[in-house]
């Protein structure tokens, strides 16, 4: 492992969706190795995840809604999005919507502050909890959510919209 020179947490913008668009696909090759169909993740392409990044970057937010991202050394390493939960249950509760780190970069600290950015964005947005859904299976990324003070609350889904079944699993957090 090489020194981290630079660390930067900052908000996303458009430039920054080739970068994002790579994270999210090495991030998803590295961390659901195992967990998900090898052949869906070997046809990730971080081109076509790039462009819907940003495409969803130079479009108008609605309020709440934010991505960051993390940089090493200038570089995009990292990112984290968020926005007013999605679950149809929701009432005041803000959603961290995706958290990804390079696969090199894991266990360094930027997770943690690429969380706390997220985490800290969403009360001025009139948020009062926070919630993430993670892959049930993915022990991992539980652990790290659990580290940052989110917990099950006992809701899970399962989504096949990627032609396979993902159980997901929610964790919930109070804000301050």
């Amino acid at each position: 492992m090489g020194t981290i020179e630079v660390v930067n947490i900052r908000l996303a913008v458009v430039g920054d969706s080739r970068g994002i668009g790579l994270v999210h696909v090495r991030s998803w090759q590295a961390a659901y190795k195992g967990l998900v169909p090898e052949d869906y993740l070997d046809g990730l392409d971080p081109v076509q995840r790039g462009q819907a990044w940003a495409d969803y970057l130079s479009e108008g937010h609605q309020a709440g809604e934010a991505v960051f991202v993390a940089e090493a050394d200038s570089k995009v390493v990292g990112f984290a999005s968020v926005g007013p939960s999605r679950d149809e249950d929701a009432s005041a509760q803000g959603e961290v919507r995706a958290i990804y780190l390079l696969a090199e970069f894991w266990g360094r600290g930027l997770g943690r502050a690429l969380m706390s950015a997220a985490l800290e964005s969403l009360p001025g947005s009139g948020f009062t909890e926070a919630t993430l859904w993670v892959l049930g299976t993915n022990e991992r990324a539980r652990r790290f959510y659990e580290a940052a003070g989110l917990a099950p609350d006992g809701a899970s889904k399962e989504d096949s919209s990627r032609g396979f079944p993902m159980t997901e699993v929610r964790y919930r957090r109070r804000l301050s």
